[in-house]
């Protein structure tokens, strides 16, 4: 194994938080390959440079306190990375239940100030609020109660 190679592929995971899949692809570029890629990605794992588990709290924790998306974005997006099922999960509690809630209500009162300039039928605009929402990646069961909390609080 080429050391000069591993301490690269360990600047490039200690940089930021990477999926082996990543590692991969880089090495790759790197004209590494097969065994050997392998072999670096076992020593990056027993060296804790690479932790799939520790980059799904990471992502997940990040995506949702900076991006606001939802939970079902942020699982979708681990799973296309290639995350193992209990990376994932592991990713999922790092969101807790009060902040998601709290951040879906601060999400849709944003969007329901700047959309009532434009939209005045309330039902177009709950729709609205709803798709926006949906996109962000949360789920429809709890935009809806959220859409109906925010619309039933009296304007102050």
């Amino acid at each position: 194994m080429d050391r000069l190679i591993l301490q690269k592929a360990a600047s490039y995971c200690a940089y930021q938080e990477r999926t082996q899949d990543e590692v991969k692809l880089r090495l790759k570029k790197w004209n590494v390959w097969g065994e050997e890629a392998d072999e670096i990605i076992a020593e990056l794992i027993s060296m804790n440079y690479l932790s799939e588990e520790r980059f799904a709290k990471t992502y997940a924790g990040g995506k949702f306190r900076i991006k606001n998306w939802g939970r079902m974005k942020i699982r979708q997006e681990l799973n296309r990375r290639g995350l193992s099922d209990y990376s994932i999960e592991s990713g999922m509690r790092e969101i807790d239940d009060a902040a998601y809630i709290n951040g879906l209500q601060e999400l849709l009162a944003k969007k329901k100030i700047l959309l009532e300039k434009s939209e005045t039928d309330h039902f177009k605009l709950k729709q609205k609020l709803a798709r926006f929402a949906m996109g962000k990646g949360y789920e429809g069961e709890l935009i809806w109660k959220q859409i109906e909390i925010l619309f039933d609080r009296p304007v102050q």
